[in-house]
C-alpha cells in the first residue's frame, strides 16, 4: 500500500512540475509595470524573449503585445490593424503606389516616441515590409523575392 501512494505521490509530482515546466518567470518590476499601463487588461499570457519580456492580452476588445525590459521599462506595444485604421495619407500611397498587391499583415508600433506603421505586401514575385514613422510616407523596410 505504501508503494501504491509513494508512485502515485510521484506521479502527481512529475505532472504538476510538467504542467508549470513551461511557464515563464516573470519580475516583479515587469508585472507591477504592466499592471500600472493596463489595468483592466484581461487574458494575459507572458513570454520571454533574448532580452525582452511580452505580454499578449485583451485591452479594449483588441489583442496587443506589450514589450517590457527585464528591469521593468516599457520598450513598446504592438497591435494588428485593418488598413482602414491607417491614417488617410498612408492609405491612399498603398492604393496608389502598391495596387498589384495585397497586405498579408500590417500591425501599429507604439513607444514613448510616437507610432509607427508596418505592412507587409506580397503579390505572385515578391515580399515587401514597408514603414512609416510619421503617418504620410512609406519606406522601404525590407525587400525578398518568393521561391
Amino acid at each position: 500500500m505504501k508503494k501504491i501512494v509513494l508512485a502515485a505521490a510521484l506521479l502527481i509530482s512529475t505532472g504538476i512540475t510538467t504542467v508549470f515546466a513551461g511557464v515563464p518567470e516573470i519580475t516583479a518590476q515587469v508585472v507591477a509595470a504592466f499592471k500600472n499601463q493596463f489595468p483592466s487588461a484581461t487574458e494575459t499570457e507572458w513570454s520571454t524573449g533574448s532580452n525582452y519580456y511580452k505580454a499578449s492580452f485583451l485591452y479594449n476588445n483588441n489583442y496587443v503585445n506589450a514589450y517590457y525590459s527585464p528591469e521593468g521599462n516599457f520598450l513598446a506595444t504592438l497591435r494588428n490593424i485593418s488598413s482602414v485604421d491607417l491614417p488617410v495619407l498612408l492609405q491612399a500611397n498603398l492604393k496608389k503606389d502598391y495596387s498589384s498587391f495585397w497586405v498579408s499583415d500590417l500591425y501599429e508600433m507604439s513607444k514613448e516616441e510616437g507610432s509607427s506603421y508596418y505592412v507587409t505586401l506580397e503579390n505572385a514575385d515578391q515580399k515587401i515590409v514597408l514603414k512609416s514613422s510619421n503617418g504620410s510616407v512609406w519606406t522601404q523596410h525590407k525587400k525578398t523575392g518568393k521561391v
